[in-house]
């Protein structure tokens, strides 16, 4: 994977998770409020599509979702899964685009 692209995609992620985390925030906040808030499906979805990182820090700071279930296992492992997932793109590139070329063979009905 070439450099250039590696480093968007990062960036793409990171960004990511910066919002993830201010939903957290935003939710966290409503919660002190009495206010409408997030739904915790998606609270679960945002973290379990990419942003793992910023929803397990967002509940370590926050000290939000620290309790309610499955929030305390569920965000941990889907960091876990998400940073391999990351090493091993980095690691292995070729093998990581060929698995996602098949992916999207697969899903082109190919």
């Amino acid at each position: 994977m070439a450099t250039e692209t590696t480093l968007t995609l990062v960036a793409i992620a990171a960004l990511y998770n910066v919002v993830v985390f201010c939903v957290y925030w935003l939710d966290k906040d409503a919660a002190r409020n009495g206010e409408w808030r997030v739904r915790e499906t998606t609270l679960l979805a945002l973290a379990l599509f990419g942003g793992g990182v910023g929803a397990l820090i967002a509940q370590r700071l926050l000290r939000h979702k620290t309790r309610k279930r499955p929030f305390p296992v569920a965000l941990p492992t889907f960091f876990v899964v998400q940073i391999a997932a990351i090493s091993a793109v980095l690691i292995t590139p070729e093998s990581a685009a060929a698995a996602w070329n098949a992916v999207l063979r697969s899903f082109a009905g190919h």
